[in-house]
């Protein structure tokens, strides 16, 4: 089923035309248009790619073919006095281009964390996932769970709940490389993605992690500081494991952390 972003995304660059047969791009060595008649039939084309296809990443692609497109016009004679047209038609698809890119992220993140969501976690992990494969690197999967946060809502409000989220995020992003990612995989539960990462190294990071957001608590509306602490289970990713059996694994052991007395990590066997 398509969310409401995706369908905002086909909205936003598909036509009220019913669409007609798929139009391969013709590749690399497919010669540049040299003049208007020949531009609007390659335009056409794309237009029915676009109509046929939900993938907004093959859609920002056409759009960046169409927009070399129209820049070669502006050096044709036969464009000379349609510079004006050309000049918006490069506007327009370029403001089109910055829309869906927009649109992308917001498919892909939590909007209150900035933490990834659960598709973003999904298209993240199948890129790392195939990576590992080929060239037999390390990746380890991180479950987290704040421990006791519905005591915190009933006490604290939920404001203050969605605040201790946002800055468990924040923290993470600061403690985390570049490479590694974080994703709200529901309510108070995350996933910390760890790419080249040993078994040891990422319980070093997440206990890192662990004391930091423990050190830096938020304070509640008299100022006093509110420790809040998190269990976790890591577990490390086996050649070909598909995602699924991966979590699963993280979270047993995170289970296990909950059930030893909380504040604790877990290793998945």
């Amino acid at each position: 089923m398509q969310t409401s972003d995706e369908k905002k995304v086909l909205q936003l660059v598909k036509s009220s035309t019913t669409g007609k047969k798929k139009i391969s791009s013709g590749g690399k060595n497919r010669k540049p248009v040299s003049g208007a008649d020949e531009y609007s039939q390659q335009v056409e084309q794309y237009a029915n790619r676009i109509r046929e296809t939900s993938d907004i990443n093959e859609i920002i692609e056409i759009l960046d073919t169409v927009m070399g497109e129209t820049r070669n016009l502006r050096y044709s004679n036969e464009m000379y006095r349609a510079q004006e047209q050309v000049q918006l038609a490069e506007n327009r698809i370029e403001s089109l281009k910055q829309e869906l890119e927009q649109l992308r992220e917001m498919i892909h993140y939590d909007p209150m964390t900035g933490a990834l969501n659960r598709r973003g976690l999904d298209a993240v992990y199948q890129r790392e996932a195939a990576r590992a494969d080929r060239n037999e690197n390390a990746l380890c999967a991180v479950m987290l769970d704040l421990d006791d946060f519905k005591r915190i809502n009933d006490s604290y409000g939920h404001q203050f709940g969605d605040d201790v989220l946002v800055h468990l995020v924040k923290l993470a992003k600061k403690s985390l490389r570049l490479s590694d990612v974080i994703a709200r995989y529901g309510g108070e539960e995350f996933v910390i993605l760890l790419p080249d990462t040993t078994l040891e190294s990422a319980v070093w990071v997440i206990q890192r992690l662990q004391n930091s957001f423990l050190k830096k608590a938020l304070a509640d509306i008299d100022g006093n500081a509110v420790p809040i602490a998190f269990s976790g289970g890591i577990a490390f990713r086996q050649l070909h494991e598909n995602q699924k059996s991966l979590l699963k694994r993280a979270d047993e052991a995170l289970y296990q952390a909950k059930k030893s007395g909380k504040n604790r990590i877990m290793i998945a066997s």
